[in-house]
């Protein structure tokens, strides 16, 4: 066992005082959360001489596609629908922005207003009358029309004044209601869906590969270039708020703004030359079926953008392709380390992005990529200029299918569809499930061979970070928790928890196990934050670092502040989720898990903190900050079974399993505390080992004297 210090009560609580200020750090900045308008009045306004909106006194959406059906007496005078239901695109905040759009039946809108949103810039630096102004100008669009914020006007497109200082914010609300006055559209037979409108996607052929230099790959239209010189910039601003008071100079005229090369990398012709092959196979190995990657190469104006800054959205580049229009975000970004192509010039800015599944990108059609270019013309107020440059798809690279007959998952509903998609995934972790279900059932044998459980358990933690966490994205979190609880208290729908594979199936293991052991099967088994500092506690053990102890009448006091951590939270969710949201950063499991410390710095250091702690002292986090072991351990108590085995001799006089306990679960009188046991089933080994177990070795002594007392003397044999 390695040395251990206990802290003094000063230096404990200066450790747990040291806590609570990295917790503070996630929490800085006040927060105004816009609240949520009812669409009743809207419609109402949109449709004055309307005698039913669905049921009148209970609005009801009906059909396929959720949407208000708006009547004046027997006739179908228009319909209403929310953007949220229909094309959910998060924005700045990772929220999206949900618009009522209220359309006739020719499938013209009538009107557009906000119903909820949460972003910070038109919460706390733009007034809402703006906003409002800039929805009011969808009044009398076309579902079918294509709708533009700003930039150069382009033939076909209809160019609408944007939103100074939330330009990308309105983006994203002009892409959600103009798609979904489209799908709705569609749906009912307003717009009238071509055969020819609806071709297969193409795929990229991996098996079609050859080397091929800088200027061959440039040459063939591979990669592809924008070069744009100063003086194009200011042209785009003349005679804008945003034109330079002062000309710039004919030497600085002619200088390049910005020389951006784009290519699509997961073609292997390219992103094998370009990258290297180990990178290659990297990036195949993160892209998910439908998913692809693009490369951006620049020097001069970073098309990163402020929004990278922030963790948001990159707001200088957009991908256009047909009707689709799409940013991308944090999670969406990698760094390029290097480029291998001989002739490469050198970049000072190289990133990979990856278009997600969900904006159906069809590599075998021709795209184009959108350099915005924005110029501040006050506090808040900016002007942008755009630039577009055209990808035209090679045909050596792709395999255009005729038209296959795919099973088709579109009549099923979306929680479905993500289960079909997922189903590799869900399957691996319901085995591993399964595999620790089989382990407590046979604890008594296998404690009995601790060299292999250490092992397996070592193994496990190992599988819970790296596919639970980092890959499959199975951090389950306290926010679960309160949304679930709002849905009891409000309008509970089993679809909304069905629509996240993992999370669900996690939960459910939670469900079952805390109903028969109690909360430790979870939190030592499958939470990935935990799994860490565990596999970190133990590296730092191997290394010989000194392990400090809390004494244990301040360690049983810490207990509790996990749990006021819990009910804060739960007492802001029930005025606002959204606030309860923001403060629940309190976990570290955003920051580590599901965006890769790819943050602002004080979510990094706070997380950080939290991991180097666990170098000096077990699972810190879990024992006393982690507000959702706190929610699963109340349920705790009402567990059927009690498997962990204790003696009478446990706690008076024997400690031993006290002091080896790395959590401290195991009170001075030899009890184990099942809402703070992790389950590691160390104490079990311990009770079952003769050699090590101080009631054991001592019963195993009696026995042999008893044996010793009972064997009666030899008779002495004389030997003539």
């Amino acid at each position: 066992m390695n040395k251990s210090y206990n802290l003094t009560p000063s230096k404990s609580v200066f450790l747990f005082l040291l806590f609570a200020f990295f917790s503070t750090i996630s929490f800085a900045g006040g927060l105004i959360i816009s609240p949520v308008k009812p669409a009743e009045p809207f419609i109402e306004a949109a449709f004055p001489d309307a005698t039913t909106i669905g049921v009148k006194s209970e609005v009801v959406k009906e059909g396929d596609l959720p949407m208000w059906t708006i009547k004046k007496d027997d006739d179908v005078i228009g319909y209403a629908f929310e953007t949220d239901d229909i094309a959910l695109i998060p924005a700045y905040s990772g929220e999206p922005v949900n618009s009522l759009v209220s359309m006739d039946t020719a499938g013209k809108i009538i009107s557009v207003h906000v119903l909820e949103h949460h972003e910070p810039i038109l919460l706390i630096g733009i007034p809402e009358q703006k906003l409002h102004d800039f929805t009011d100008q969808y009044a009398g669009f076309m579902s079918t029309d294509l709708v533009k914020i700003g930039g150069q006007k382009a033939g076909g497109s209809i160019h609408i004044d944007g939103l100074s200082g939330a330009t990308v914010t309105v983006m994203v609300v002009n892409l959600g209601i103009m798609r979904s006055a489209k799908e709705v559209a569609k749906h009912l037979g307003i717009i009238e869906v071509l055969e020819e409108d609806v071709q297969p996607i193409a795929s990229i052929k991996q098996d079609v590969f050859q080397p091929a230099d800088w200027t061959k790959l440039t040459g063939d239209g591979s990669i592809r270039r924008l070069l744009l010189k100063n003086s194009q910039v200011e042209d785009s601003f003349t005679g804008t708020d945003g034109e330079l008071t002062k000309p710039l100079s004919a030497e600085e005229a002619n200088e390049s703004f910005i020389d951006l090369y784009y290519t699509q990398l997961n073609i292997p012709t390219i992103g094998r030359n370009l990258i290297g092959d180990s990178e290659y196979e990297w990036l195949q190995s993160q892209l998910k079926e439908g998913e692809h990657a693009l490369a951006l190469m620049g020097n001069g104006f970073s098309f990163k953008g402020s929004g990278y800054v922030r963790g948001g959205i990159f707001d200088r580049i957009q991908i256009h392709q047909g009707d689709n229009v799409f940013s991308f975000r944090d999670l969406d970004q990698y760094r390029v380390n290097d480029i291998y192509a001989e002739g490469a010039p050198h970049f000072t800015e190289m990133s990979i992005f990856i278009i997600r599944d969900h904006h159906l990108f069809d590599p075998g059609s021709e795209w184009e990529i959108e350099l915005l270019v924005r110029r501040q013309t006050g506090p808040l107020d900016s002007i942008f200029s755009s630039f577009k440059t055209q990808y035209l798809p090679i045909e050596a690279y792709l395999s255009r299918p005729i038209v296959e007959v795919k099973e088709d998952l579109t009549d099923l509903p979306m929680w479905q569809q993500i289960w079909i998609e997922k189903q590799l995934p869900v399957t691996i972790l319901i085995i591993s499930m399964i595999l620790i279900i089989i382990v407590i059932f046979l604890q008594d044998w296998l404690v009995t061979f601790p060299r292999f459980l250490h092992t397996f358990r070592r193994a496990f933690l190992i599988y819970t970070v790296l596919f639970v966490g980092w890959y499959s994205l199975g951090q389950v979190s306290v926010v679960n928790v309160l949304t679930f609880m709002k849905a009891l208290m409000s309008d509970f729908h089993w679809q909304t928890f069905l629509l996240d594979p993992i999370i669900f199936c996690l939960w459910v293991f939670i469900a079952v196990t805390i109903l028969l052991w109690g909360r430790g099967i979870f939190c030592g088994w499958l939470c990935p934050f935990g799994a860490l500092q565990e596999l970190v506690g133990e590296l730092a053990v191997k290394l010989k670092i000194p392990q400090y102890v809390v004494p244990f009448a301040i360690h049983e006091r810490l207990w509790a502040v996990k749990y006021l951590i819990l009910l804060a939270l739960f007492g802001m969710s029930l005025e606002s989720l959204q606030t309860a949201e923001v403060y629940a950063e309190v976990e570290p499991f955003k920051t580590v898990f599901l965006l890769n410390f790819d943050r602002d710095w004080p979510f990094i250091l706070y997380a950080s903190a939290l991991i180097l702690v666990s170098v000096f002292s077990r699972k810190v986090y879990c024992r006393y900050v982690c507000p959702l072991g706190a929610a699963i351990a109340i349920p705790s108590g009402v567990r059927l079974f009690d498997w962990l085995k204790r003696r009478k001799e446990c706690g008076e006089p024997c400690q031993l399993c006290a002091v080896e306990c790395e959590i401290g679960a195991i009170e001075k009188n030899g009890e184990i505390n099942l809402r703070e046991c992790h389950h590691c089933l160390d104490c079990q080994v311990t009770y079952h080992n003769e050699n090590k177990c101080p009631p054991l070795i001592l019963k195993q002594k009696k026995l042999k004297r008893q044996k010793l007392k009972a064997t009666p003397a030899e008779p002495i044999r004389i030997v003539e």
